[in-house]
Formats: structure tokens, sequence, C-alpha cells
């Protein structure tokens, strides 16, 4: 296929390699002038997804997103398919893919799970919204991207599904550090903590998979001074997205609005930033009961 990428960051610039490894014609736009290798750098976004027959875009949000769809859906050739792999808001999905339809194109909202180790392997997970043709259309390109998608409904479904899954993330990372914590204060090792909690009913993909104490369990950030997998600041900004969600659906959502307090604090007031989202343990370590 002839692929327009727009957004050659951290993750997009090895989501756009490993498509065009894969033989596809990949034409790529960043306004950081990133060169990716295999990919034909242009000056502008318009100019990425002319003739295009699929436009991917991960961008930072959901205002960036909606400002690029104005540039790009009149230039985009019917019939083609706009997939936004973003993490953004649910309305801002609904509207894009809303403007893409009404010119003629197929319209994917299509987050992603893995991280920047994923982009770079292919090992993504993609939720996806958005009609079963264009669905169909873009599901050979994920498979390159990725090990796995989903898809999970109409248009913005795939930012529900990512959010929520964010919103149980956050949530179970501060608790599993919480109880680390309290397990150093009472004395107890932390690798008998784990070999407990790993095979008991506290099991979570937090704890058996992404561990935040160094050197228990599989490697992790927590192994490599919490140098970011998953950077904190990126899981406050999932987080709100909850929450917003969360306000306009009238759902009640306590324990993520705690989850979005507690990691605003971490980041913005403390030294979270630029830190894996795992380093809330050294956090709780050091905090007393009041």
């Amino acid at each position: 296929m002839k692929i327009g990428f727009i957004g050659l960051g951290n993750m997009g610039g090895p989501m756009a390699h490993n498509l065009a490894v894969a033989g596809h014609d990949v034409s790529g736009f960043d306004t950081a002038g990133v060169k990716i290798d295999g990919v034909t750098s242009v000056d502008t976004a318009q100019a990425a997804v002319v003739g295009a027959d699929v436009v991917i875009t991960m961008l930072p949000n959901g205002a960036i997103l909606r400002a690029v769809a104005d540039q790009i859906i009149p230039e985009m050739k019917t019939g083609a398919v706009f997939v936004d792999c973003s993490t953004v808001d649910v309305d801002s999905a609904r509207a894009v893919a809303e403007q893409a339809n009404a010119a003629g194109l197929g319209a994917i909202d299509a987050p992603v799970s893995g991280g920047i180790g994923g982009a770079t392997n292919g090992t993504l997970t993609f939720m996806a919204g958005g009609g079963a043709d264009a669905f169909a259309t873009a599901a050979p390109l994920l498979e390159i991207m990725g090990q796995k998608s989903v898809h999970c409904g109409e248009s913005g479904a795939g930012q529900a599904a990512k959010i929520c899954n964010n919103m149980i993330l956050g949530i179970t990372m501060i608790g599993t550090c919480e109880a680390f914590a309290l397990a150093d204060k009472l004395g107890l090792d932390r690798q008998k903590m784990f070999d407990v909690v790993s095979t008991s009913s506290g099991y979570s993909w937090s704890m058996n998979a992404y561990c935040p104490a160094p050197g228990v369990g599989p490697d992790s950030p927590a192994d490599n001074d919490y140098k970011p997998g998953f950077a904190a600041e990126l899981m406050l900004k999932d987080l709100r997205l909850s929450q917003q969600a969360a306000e306009s659906a009238d759902a009640a959502t306590p324990l993520g609005q705690a989850a979005t307090d507690l990691y605003a604090q971490f980041v913005e007031n403390e030294d979270g930033l630029g830190m894996d989202f795992s380093a809330m343990l050294p956090r709780f370590s050091k905090l007393g009961r009041g």
C-alpha cells in the first residue's frame, strides 16, 4: 500500500519504519523534521497524504489531531482510510471520524498499548473503533505494527477501551507500590512478597509483568533506575482522559480520580516527571502515614 504517516516520534517513528521494512511505500511528516530509515520524508502533512491508500497519525492530543485532520482530510483521495493511533479524548476521535466519513473516507481510531518497546518490536496491541470495512483495510497494517488488534465497535470505541484499560493500570500500579512500601515497613522481604502475591489473589500485570521493585520479577524499568518504559506523565495524561470521559458519561470512578490526583502530585509537584510510572514505589517508600 501507499501510506502517509504523520507523527514520527518515539512511537510513530518505529511504527512507520516497520511498515517500510514490510515493503510498503511510506511517506512521513513530523514537525520536528525527523528522518526515519526507509520512510520518504516530506515537508508538510498534506504532502504525506496525497495519493495514499491509508493515512496513519500518531499525535500528542485531541486538539492537535483535530487541527491535522482539518489539513489532511481535504487532500486525501476518496475511499482512503484514516487511521489515528493517538491516545485522545473520545469526543475528538468521534468528531474526526465523522469529518472523514463526510469526505468519503474510512476512519479508524486505533490507540495502542505496548509502549516504545512494542512500537520498535512490532508487538503493539491495537484497540480499534470504526466501520468494519475501514478496519478490514487497516488490519494488515496493524498486524505488521503489532501482535494483536481488536475491533471494539464504532468510532470512539478504541479510545474508550484504551482509557478504561489504562485507568485500571494506573490504579493497580498504585496499589502494588503501596503494598510493597507497606511490606518494607512490616519487615517482609520483597522477593517473598512477590512470590506470594504473584501466585495469589493479588496477581496483576503491574505485579507479575512490570514489578515496581528492583531485582524482583522479570526485568522492568525498576531495574534501570526507573527510566521510562511508560512515563508517569503519559499515565497522568491517560488518567485525565479517563476522568474527562467519566464526567461526560456521568460515571462514578472514585479510584480513577484518586489515581489521577496522585499521579498529578507525583509529576507536577514532586520528582515524577521523566520517570517511569512505576516509580511510585520509591515515592511511597519515603512517605509516612501522615
